[in-house]
């Protein structure tokens, strides 16, 4: 009669060849995941470099391209009369209450932005706008045109597609904000930056804050996310409408020459 002998156990730091064959899974999958991590911060680090360093290249041609043919519109519409004097005052001559989703009808040039700093404006926020090659800039349908009463409120990135108002928070008071339209050229200055949650729609309304209030002034609202490459918050930038003057006349005098660069 044979004795079963008990089986000895492993020497310290000796594996069956199971548990080799299990860690061996395990860590191949671990760095199979560290190498899909690694291709994910390359493509996201890829997409921040084309976006800031290709598409802000092609979004202030777009826009000169747009304020060329609005001064050509205007001069063809000119008559053999002297043209007028730019003017601050009377009452802006405001375009068409809308346009289609999509569709640019104004430049925004912002010098403290810096040069090459001139976008198309269009009309919409959503991402065939905000996301565009050439137009960055959107414009919050319902809310008032360039020089109309009320809050002509608008919204780009900070960084990603161009970066439309990537230097919002450099804005200092006084600073001008230059609108150019199809008829006519506004300058508003800024006046104060808000910190504001997403859901903080009040911000777009006539009298900013305050829905209910019957508007007086003429304003401008700059809308972005904050911080950079976070939607937590909004950053908003206030402005109120200083002069105007008819886009015949030629730009307001202390941005002459930069227009010139864009439409040569």
């Amino acid at each position: 009669m044979s004795v079963e002998q008990p089986e000895q156990p492993a020497a310290p730091g000796a594996s069956t060849a199971g548990e080799r064959r299990r860690i061996s899974v395990v860590g191949a999958l671990g760095e199979l995941l560290l190498m899909a991590g690694a291709l994910i911060l390359q493509f996201l680090g890829w997409r921040l470099w084309w976006n800031d360093a290709i598409m802000p290249g092609q979004q202030p041609t777009a826009a000169s391209d747009l304020s060329t043919g609005c001064l050509e519109e205007a001069r063809a519409d000119r008559t053999d009369a002297p043209a007028a004097e730019p003017t601050d005052s009377g009452e802006p001559v405001v375009g068409p209450e809308s346009y289609a989703n999509g569709t640019p009808f104004a430049v925004m040039y912002v010098p403290r932005f810096g040069d090459g700093s001139q976008h198309s404006i269009a009309e919409g926020t959503g991402l065939d706008v905000l996301n565009s090659f050439e137009l960055a800039v959107g414009h919050y349908p319902g809310t008032q045109m360039p020089g109309q009463v009320g809050n002509f409120a608008i919204a780009s990135h900070r960084s990603a597609y161009g970066g439309g108002m990537h230097e919002i928070e450099q804005l200092r008071l006084g600073d001008a904000i230059y609108i150019r339209t199809r008829d006519d050229w506004y300058t508003y200055r800024f006046r104060d930056l808000e910190y504001v949650t997403p859901e903080t729609v009040e911000v777009l309304a006539p009298v900013p804050n305050i829905p209910d209030l019957q508007p007086t002034d003429r304003l401008i609202t700059l809308t972005s996310c904050y911080p950079l490459y976070s939607t937590a918050e909004r950053i908003i930038a206030y402005g109120v409408l200083e002069s105007w003057q008819p886009s015949s006349t030629g730009p307001p005098a202390e941005i002459t020459d930069v227009v010139a660069s864009w439409e040569s």
